[in-house]
């Protein structure tokens, strides 16, 4: 009876170690449970930058093709050969425009050692007084100025006076590309010409000087052209011999905002 009585007690005291085993599945549980609280509180608070890059990178190391966001706050966003000394970013009509500035600064440089050059030619002939310059969006402007001076009367034929001004300018012009237009003015306000009209004497002024230049002076046919005015744009309002004049323009090679610059580069506001 006794050996009895020890056994039932033994065995009751193994089940109830056993009915308290739920205790090691509950804390286990709970330890998850924290654990995936702890996991949710930190992907409420993560740094959606971070996030990004993460994500990147995790698809760049799985062979997919990354994001292409990006963060503006982070890198080079302004090519440094782009931003002016204040450190503004030009946009590209910001560029053009510096562009357009600088072509039309090193054309009216060209047309300066232009002008030089033909002032010294003058000068070597007395004649630097017979011709004025002039520089604007179409490019430079050499006036032969004094309709008696150049041509005898109401003809078209050439002086000598004309003879050695226009070879002084052709000697400037001849190892230049732009290209060249000679233009003849007469005077609306004189008597005119009893043997051709307006048009026509123009022209033919304008034509005397072209052929000068080409046959003479080497410049080259198909960069040099001849056009009448008449008598449609006087120099002055009045009778003077300001509008009997012959101009050789060189005409700038420059587009059409580049050369508008010009004008402000000539008078120092460009």
């Amino acid at each position: 009876m006794s050996r009895k009585g020890r056994g039932h007690k033994g065995g009751g005291h193994e089940e109830g170690h056993a009915d308290e085993r739920w205790l090691v599945s509950y804390a286990d549980m709970i330890t998850v449970l924290m654990c995936l609280f702890l996991v949710l509180f930190a992907m409420s608070s993560i740094d959606a930058n971070k996030y990004a890059q993460l994500k990147d990178s995790l698809a760049t190391g799985f062979g997919t093709t990354p994001s292409t966001e990006v963060d503006s706050s982070v890198g080079v966003i302004v090519d440094p050969d782009l931003v002016d000394a204040e450190g503004v970013g030009f946009t590209d009509s910001d560029t053009k425009e510096k562009t357009d500035k600088e072509a039309a600064k090193k054309e009216v440089a060209k047309f300066d050692e232009i002008i030089q050059q033909i002032t010294q030619n003058l000068a070597a002939q007395g004649m630097q007084d017979q011709v004025s310059f002039s520089v604007d969006e179409r490019g430079l402007t050499v006036k032969l100025i004094g309709g008696q001076a150049y041509f005898a009367g109401d003809s078209s034929v050439l002086q000598p006076d004309a003879v050695t001004a226009i070879d002084a300018v052709g000697a400037a012009l001849s190892g230049i590309d732009n290209h060249i237009s000679v233009e003849g003015h007469i005077d609306p306000y004189g008597q005119g010409s009893p043997a051709l009209n307006d048009w026509e004497l123009a022209g033919a002024r304008s034509t005397a000087v072209l052929r000068r230049l080409v046959e003479t002076d080497t410049i080259q046919p198909e960069r040099i052209s001849s056009t009448s005015y008449g008598g449609v744009h006087p120099a002055v309002a009045s009778e003077s011999a300001l509008n009997r004049r012959v101009d050789i323009v060189v005409l700038t090679d420059l587009s059409g905002d580049a050369a508008a610059l010009i004008p402000g580069v000539v008078a120092g506001t460009g």
